[in-house]
């Protein structure tokens, strides 16, 4: 397994506002510096990078630029990040057509992982036949994936229609599409991380790492709050994954790069207690 960090710390994620108007150019997007983000990331001794498909999209045209920042830092990118609504029949083509352009600069880039949240929660409450909704367009997110040679995978999220372990039961035996477990948001949706890898063994593609803790809620660094890393990463183990493991630390009030680097720290434990070789390329814990 590799280590990388998703720059979405450097700023916090935001949306388009011209997708309030134009469904097809809501990119996700993190309001801050990549060119910071990837250097610090870099500099600590991650190997990988993940970024929001807006941000990549920024750098379409100027691709020199993109990569000249990850090969000074030492980084790959690893994953691009989107979503959709993907319940709503009439503005699907229009999500897709997005989906389309996020996976174009991912495989322009070099990323191996198309990472998708979504499934929209109605205002008049979810319907049964959504789960069907989502789950045919995923395997749509998947075709559009695996022709631009990259892994899709889903990532459970609040504030969708799949926070809960009954509600990702009701969508992935309906869907191809792989699983990223996100073991913050498993938590706060009631489910543990570790016994839903285990769970669903030959569906993980791409891993998501974040702690938080429930009262007051938060988003932290890795071994800071509630999260049994020592569980998930053991799950891991056990279903024979060798992928990337992403810190995704969705928000946080200090200097980024000392959450990254408290981050590493933790895991450079974590693999040295596991008894597992902590890759050479990450170095020294920061």
């Amino acid at each position: 397994m590799r280590l990388g960090y998703h720059t979405i710390t450097w700023g916090g994620v935001v949306g388009d506002p011209v997708g309030v108007t134009s469904v097809k150019d809501l990119f996700y997007r993190v309001n801050g510096p990549m060119d910071r983000a990837i250097a610090e990331i870099g500099a600590l001794g991650y190997e990988g990078v993940e970024m929001f498909d807006g941000n990549v999209v920024d750098y379409a045209d100027r691709p020199d630029e993109l990569n000249g920042l990850l090969q000074s830092a030492g980084v790959q990118l690893v994953g691009v990040y989107t979503g959709g609504n993907f319940i709503y029949e009439d503005i699907l083509p229009e999500e897709l057509s997005r989906v389309t352009r996020a996976a174009e600069v991912a495989q322009q880039f070099g990323a191996t992982s198309l990472v998708v949240g979504g499934g929209a929660r109605r205002a008049s409450g979810t319907r049964d036949e959504d789960y069907q909704r989502l789950a045919a367009a995923l395997d749509a997110v998947t075709d559009i994936a695996e022709a631009h040679g990259l892994e899709a995978c889903y990532h459970p999220h609040l504030t969708t229609i799949v926070e809960s372990p009954a509600e990702l039961d009701r969508l992935l035996p309906r869907t191809r599409i792989g699983f990223c477990p996100d073991t913050a948001h498993l938590v706060a949706g009631g489910g543990d991380p570790a016994e839903l890898i285990r769970r669903f063994p030959d569906r993980v593609r791409h891993v998501h790492l974040k702690d938080l803790q429930l009262e007051p809620f938060g988003f932290l660094p890795l071994g800071t709050g509630q999260v049994d890393f020592a569980d998930v990463y053991a799950a891991l183990r056990e279903t024979g994954y060798d992928g990337w493991l992403v810190v995704e630390l969705d928000a946080y009030d200090g200097d980024p790069r000392d959450a990254a680097a408290q981050s590493l720290t933790y895991l450079h434990k974590l693999l040295a207690d596991s008894g597992a070789a902590v890759n050479n390329h990450l170095g020294e814990s920061p």
